[in-house]
């Protein structure tokens, strides 16, 4: 068994493939959804001899406007946080920062082929999600309408 087969095989076991897509600069790309509801994705890149786990996040619209309401330390000391955070996950990370606000997020892990095993295979796939939910988590404890109320819309405001 070859070793994009052995993925796809361990992918389909875990009732985690979704589909296979073209991607002209590797030499397999699988969509995962790991565990329910959450997609990721499975590259060989082209030439390589590793995988790369990968999930991407877009902030909320919701959040996202708590973030602008919130102070500049704020939004600074959340990033520092996130940062050392996914630090601790042992993974890779791309943030998308416009202005101290934290736009989306990629999340990714890479296994060489000489170390890989199901096991190993999807501890890594479980370690990209669980950073993913760690961004998730605090997002949410640090920009919540309790911390950063918006005051409600009213048209005629000029009267109130």
């Amino acid at each position: 068994m070859d070793f994009e087969e052995r993925i796809r095989t361990w992918l389909m076991e875990e009732d985690a493939l979704l589909e296979k897509k073209f991607d002209e600069n590797a030499e397999f790309h699988y969509i995962i959804e790991f565990p329910k509801d959450n997609i990721m994705d499975v590259v060989k890149p082209t030439g390589k001899d590793a995988i790369v786990i990968a999930c991407a996040t877009q902030v909320s619209p919701e959040h996202l406007a708590l973030m602008n309401s919130s102070t500049p330390e704020i939004r600074r000391d959340f990033l520092f946080d996130l940062q050392f955070g996914l630090n601790s996950y042992l993974v890779d990370f791309d943030l998308k920062v416009d202005k101290d606000v934290l736009q989306n997020f990629v999340v990714t892990n890479t296994i060489f082929e000489d170390g890989i095993n199901k096991n190993e295979f999807m501890k890594t796939v479980n370690r990209v999600f669980k950073s993913k939910l760690y961004c998730i988590f605090l997002i949410n404890k640090i920009f919540t309408n309790a911390n950063f109320p918006i005051s409600p819309s009213n048209e005629n405001d000029m009267f109130v």
